[in-house]
């Protein structure tokens, strides 16, 4: 590449050149979080079409962090990137939990927890990775994905808080109320002590309603993140169950009883 301007004798009108060696963009890493959802489709529980309708919910949520900035202009542009990151990462997340809850249907509560926390968290940080490119990863990109982790954390202590208070009990808006509440409870432990260490270093500059309004930022977007999902599951009967078995909201299908035959009966039986 050259440059070239008209100085009218004050200058050369070409400047030296440059060499550049542009390469063109690898989709790959882009795609990779798609095709790993695909895969997680291919699996022998997910063998039906019900399971397909996940796309629903996950392509709502990656239409949110595709949008423009105008969208949401009142942000600035790094937390409106922040925002974006967050919310697509956490889409995949949660779509490649929702395919892999069969897996944890019915087992004891810290399994099913310790199993949803790493498909949602292994997932999340390889739609972000995917999205950044390694070339990409910084220090902006490394508190981003902390960010993130802590968002994985709190959505999967939040879910299995919430399916312990709802007990063996299933109800749409029963479940979504305490998983809003719970929600905002762990990241008010999360937030706290760091809202307070802020306020006693610098007392007085940081107003108290600041830190609850970045405990409301931080729920309402986990919970506007899962909501798609929780959706398809209320209305969806595969995933229904599936959510139902994950967090113990009904009673397992007990065996039949099979009660053996009296002695005079099995002796005609066998004459």
């Amino acid at each position: 590449m050259v440059a070239y301007a008209d100085l009218g004798g004050l200058g050369s009108k070409q400047g030296a050149p440059a060499v550049y060696d542009w390469a063109a963009a690898n989709a790959m890493p882009q795609l990779l979080p798609w095709l790993a959802i695909l895969g997680l489709l291919l699996l022998r529980p997910n063998r039906c079409a019900s399971a397909w309708w996940i796309w629903v919910p996950l392509g709502c949520v990656a239409g949110l962090a595709s949008a423009p900035q105008p969208v949401l202009a009142l942000l600035p542009s790094s937390q409106f990137e922040m925002f974006l990151e967050l919310i697509g990462a956490l889409g995949f997340g949660l779509a490649a939990a929702w395919l892999l809850t069969s897996y944890l249907a019915w087992k004891h509560r810290l399994l099913a927890f310790l199993g949803f926390l790493l498909a949602l968290g292994g997932f999340s940080m390889l739609a972000f990775v995917g999205r950044q490119g390694w070339e990409g990863l910084g220090l902006e990109t490394l508190q981003v994905g902390i960010f993130l982790g802590v968002s994985v954390l709190v959505i999967s202590v939040a879910v299995s808080l919430a399916g312990l208070v709802c007990r063996r009990r299933y109800g749409w808006l029963r479940l979504s109320l305490w998983l809003v509440a719970a929600l905002a409870v762990v990241w008010l432990l999360v937030i706290g002590p760091f809202f307070v260490i802020t306020l006693i270093s610098s007392p007085g500059n940081v107003p108290v309603l600041v830190g609850f309004a970045a405990v409301g930022v931080a729920t309402g977007t986990t919970f506007g993140t899962l909501l798609p999902f929780l959706v398809l599951s209320f209305a969806n009967g595969f995933y229904r169950e599936r959510l139902k078995a994950l967090l113990h909201l009904g009673e397992t299908a007990s065996p039949p009883v099979i009660t053996p035959p009296m002695p005079a009966v099995a002796a005609a039986v066998a004459s």
